[in-house]
């Protein structure tokens, strides 16, 4: 098995692969090579979004890549301040253009709550806290993106931090249901309950921060450290992997896709050789 060949089969027939490269916190110069850089090595699945940031650099890197366009599966996200209806289709081929593609193959609610319309991605109050619009459910927005699959523009539609009462509310007014829930998860938040539930749903979830996101501003000294966790560095070197490779291994075994960011050529390609051991029953508990 090789990063370029594995993949899951999503409610909706179409083949999603199991390892991405995602873009969050990638700098402007930085993500064009790392994008080209993953493309070439063999990865299919990029995953992005519009308040990144940095589309134009990723369909820079989708273009340097010379892999053709059908080969790629290319996630965006809607924008919390895009969630009006009449907002939807705008911010989609504003991402198409960005992008410099004619399709996306997964779009999905970034966030289950609206921001105020408008161009300001982070709008605040006096006080500095965000400004919400709390006349727009998220089922609305995403019944609005319905048509985005109708018109041609989007393949699959999928939420992101969606908990289970929002998924069960979109899973029963759709008529075009999500492919997936993206969420954090990792071994410290495996998100156990959520996936069963998203499970049984047949909506698999996507693990973004998939190796705990040592690099969020929010880190305190004294967090524990998920790749230095000793029980995890035992199992790694047993297989002569580095812990970030068993913990990725352990998502893609239990059915979650995974999107780890990297710019760095090596750890990019240290993270795709993930296809060529198998952890135990018993270590995948652990």
């Amino acid at each position: 098995m090789s990063v370029s060949s594995t993949s899951l089969t999503l409610s909706n027939g179409l083949k999603m692969p199991v390892l991405g490269l995602g873009t969050w916190k990638s700098k402007p110069g930085e993500v064009q090579a790392a994008v080209a850089h993953a493309i070439k090595s063999g990865y299919r699945h990029i995953d992005c979004a519009a308040v990144y940031g940095n589309e134009k650099e990723v369909g820079e890197g989708i273009k340097a890549s010379g892999v053709d366009r059908e080969q790629l599966w290319i996630t965006s996200k809607l924008w919390n301040t895009k969630h009006n209806p009449e907002d939807v289709e705008p911010a989609c081929r504003e991402t198409l253009a960005d992008l410099g593609l004619d399709y996306i193959d997964l779009y999905l609610i970034h966030w289950p709550v609206a921001f105020e319309r408008g161009d300001n991605k982070f709008p605040k109050n006096e006080d500095g806290t965000v400004r919400y619009d709390m006349d727009i459910h998220p089922t609305t927005t995403y019944l609005a993106m319905e048509k985005l699959v109708e018109k041609g523009l989007v393949k699959s539609l999928g939420l992101s931090n969606f908990n289970s009462e929002q998924v069960k509310d979109v899973m029963e007014k759709s008529t075009i249901k999500p492919v997936t829930n993206q969420v954090e998860s990792h071994p410290y938040l495996n998100q156990s309950r959520l996936k069963a539930f998203c499970d049984d749903l047949k909506v698999p979830l996507t693990a973004y921060s998939p190796l705990g996101s040592p690099d969020r501003p929010w880190a305190k000294p004294d967090d524990p450290k998920l790749l230095d966790d000793p029980k995890l560095r035992a199992i790694a070197d047993k297989y002569k992997k580095t812990t970030a490779q068993l913990i990725l291994r352990w998502q893609v075994q239990r059915g979650v896709i995974v999107i780890p960011k990297s710019v760095t050529p090596s750890r990019i390609i240290e993270n795709s050789e993930i296809f060529d051991f198998t952890l135990t029953e018993d270590e995948m508990k652990e």
